[in-house]
């Protein structure tokens, strides 16, 4: 099978259309603060977002978004992660935020994704495009919490590893000085003692 340029480089600067919509960002929320960001959206036009705590505290957050007529249309208390996509009613500025205001006394570090589905009626090429788009970005979603269970799962371990170090090393305290009393004792205990 044998492709044009004049095919393959509409192809290519779709794909690169589409990829360049998503954004991706960390950041760090400290203790009873929020963060709020907001995207523009047409009627019928779609947004996808997704979270997840990579650090800090118990991995949990609040967070909720708004229309914009100030309606809370998703909404989560304390979760350390979630996925949502919502439709526009209307054209605007859709808020979303996320706070750290009650839940704790640390800073929660958060990596989250938005993209944005602009309805366009398109070809059926087109189409199968946004369907690929759509499928990386839910599989680079995936992959986003994916490294960030592995990073909890990662200090969990090295957390468990450290305290079974200190109470290996206080058990061996424990034994020499256990061996070094007996020791002692038992030397004690043979000694005979001379009368004159």
């Amino acid at each position: 099978m044998k492709f044009s340029n004049q095919a393959v480089t509409p192809f290519l600067f779709t794909i690169l259309l589409c990829l360049g919509s998503v954004s991706a960002l960390t950041l760090a929320i400290e203790p009873h603060k929020k963060e709020c960001f907001f995207e523009y959206m047409n009627h019928d036009d779609s947004m996808s977002i997704t979270y997840q705590v990579a650090h800090g505290g118990d991995y949990d957050i609040d967070f909720w978004l708004t229309s914009p007529q100030d309606t809370i249309m998703a909404t989560d208390s304390h979760h350390d992660q979630g996925a949502y996509t919502i439709t526009a009613k209307e054209t605007g500025k859709y808020t979303f935020c996320f706070s750290n205001e009650k839940t704790s006394q640390s800073t929660k570090v958060i990596s989250f994704n938005t993209r944005v589905h602009e309805k366009i009626q398109t070809d059926p090429l087109k189409h199968e495009i946004e369907e690929l788009a759509d499928s990386i970005f839910a599989i680079k979603s995936a992959q986003e919490y994916i490294v960030a269970r592995e990073r909890r799962h990662r200090d969990t371990v090295e957390s468990t590893n450290a305290r079974v170090k200190w109470w290996s090393i206080a058990q061996l305290g424990l034994l020499i000085t256990v061996c070094f009393l007996q020791i002692h004792y038992l030397k004690h205990f043979f000694q005979t003692k001379r009368t004159v």
